[in-house]
């Protein structure tokens, strides 16, 4: 009788999930793997092959450190290009961080203090850079840099002017999250307490909001490392030449692995920055929701 009901058991088991798969686990996980190994793989390949022995980038010819350190000539460390790209690149991005995080973050504190019908625009014209094609944003840049604002020239000043309109959105976004998770009792509290409204946003608003900060620096620097329709639509001379624009352009050619190796070096830099923002957010956040009220007092 108990087998019976077992095998009644499953068979309707079984039937249900034939009438309804997403309701286990399973198709989803599998959905969930194939994406990640479908995503993963080809960098995971690009990157090992920058430790070739030999000049192709598709047939594995030994390990070397030949297109990191051992060629005199067309390693990352010897090549001049490649390392001026490489510095172009991480000055980009340090710049537009200096630039666009700030200004982002006071639009963010703009907006959740302003109401009504011009900031519910200003917010839609700050969204509307996620919205609009990157493409249609570096060449209208382009138009206007060489037909309007001629003193910026192309090259690194184009560059981070363009870039810094474009990721200015990022930390507005973030910011203004987490000033709707914290809400305004905390400065309230601290304005309560005596405190003036510039040592409320000194001592209060900014140390609550500088989780959202630094996970903002971390991903417009990743961003900024990775752009390539900007950086390229406003590029000048050669110095002006990122890295992104130096895969491109070997990719046209007969590229080596010294391509390989330095696509490797803006992962590595990536991963290494969101991970770092990661875990101060985490770090900056531990415990924030409790005691935060309690030690306004000190002000």
């Amino acid at each position: 009788m108990s087998t019976t009901l077992e095998v009644g058991s499953e068979h309707t088991r079984a039937r249900g999930y034939f009438k309804n798969p997403w309701r286990k686990p399973r198709v989803l996980q599998g959905v969930t793997i194939a994406y990640l190994l479908w995503s993963i793989l080809p960098v995971v390949i690009a990157v090992i092959f920058s430790f070739n022995a030999g000049r192709s980038r598709i047939v594995w010819q030994g390990f070397s450190m030949r297109w990191w350190t051992a060629d005199p000539t067309d390693s990352i460390l010897h090549d001049p290009q490649m390392q001026a790209a490489l510095a172009q690149t991480y000055r980009l991005a340090i710049l537009v961080v200096l630039i666009s995080v700030p200004i982002g973050t006071l639009f963010a504190i703009g907006i959740d203090r302003w109401h009504g019908r011009p900031a519910r625009g200003a917010n839609f014209v700050m969204l509307l850079s996620f919205v609009v094609p990157e493409i249609i944003l570096g060449t209208s840049l382009f138009i206007l840099l060489t037909t309007l604002l001629t003193f910026v020239d192309l090259g690194t000043q184009a560059q981070t002017l363009g870039l810094a309109v474009f990721q200015v959105s990022y930390p507005a976004v973030i910011v203004r999250a987490r000033l709707l998770s914290i809400g305004p009792e905390y400065e309230e509290a601290a304005l309560d307490l005596g405190a003036t409204p510039n040592q409320a946003i000194r001592r209060v608003l900014l140390p609550l909001i500088a989780p959202a900060i630094l996970a903002s620096v971390a991903l417009v620097f990743a961003d900024v490392v990775d752009d390539f329709v900007t950086v390229n639509a406003l590029s000048g001379a050669a110095n002006s030449e990122t890295v992104a624009q130096k895969i491109y352009s070997a990719s046209r050619a007969s590229p080596t692995p010294e391509v390989n190796a330095a696509a490797t070096v803006m992962l590595v830099t990536t991963l290494l920055m969101v991970s770092i923002g990661l875990l101060l957010y985490r770090r900056l956040t531990r415990g924030q929701t409790g005691g935060g009220v309690a030690d306004l007092a000190q002000l």
